[in-house]
């Protein structure tokens, strides 16, 4: 007992752990086929147009993250992504302090997604 409480100081003192999800591309467009599932584009709103994003994407750039709460997510699958995966993590362990428990990071990004030759829309639609 004593060594598990050890442990969970040393959590505490270091740092969260977060336990969101890294998943593949295919893994990704299987989870947006759940009709609840909330899809996260983090990037700027001229990634987002120019660059093109996922169908069905909602545009919440990483830095709103700080004034926003999203609790209405809680419940949810929330799917992550960015253009390569950096920011999109660190969305990931913003989501999951606000509470949320279902959440789905894109490893490498609508990079790794175009890549796969997954499709994407362009502009605002």
């Amino acid at each position: 007992m004593g060594r598990i409480a050890v442990l969970l100081a040393v959590f505490v003192l270091v740092g969260k752990v977060f336990a969101y999800t890294d998943i593949t591309p295919e893994e990704f467009q299987k989870l947006m086929e759940d009709k609840d599932a909330i899809i996260l584009d983090v990037r700027t709103p001229e990634e987002f147009a120019k660059d093109g994003h996922i169908k069905g994407a909602n545009l919440i750039p990483v830095q709103l993250f700080k004034y926003i709460y999203l609790e209405g997510f809680r419940d949810k699958k929330v799917l992550v992504y960015c253009r390569s995966g950096n920011r999109s993590k660190s969305a990931s362990q913003k989501l999951e302090e606000m509470g949320i428990k279902q959440v789905y990071n894109l490893k490498g990004g609508i990079k790794a997604w175009k890549a796969k030759g997954l499709p994407v829309e362009y502009g605002w639609k």
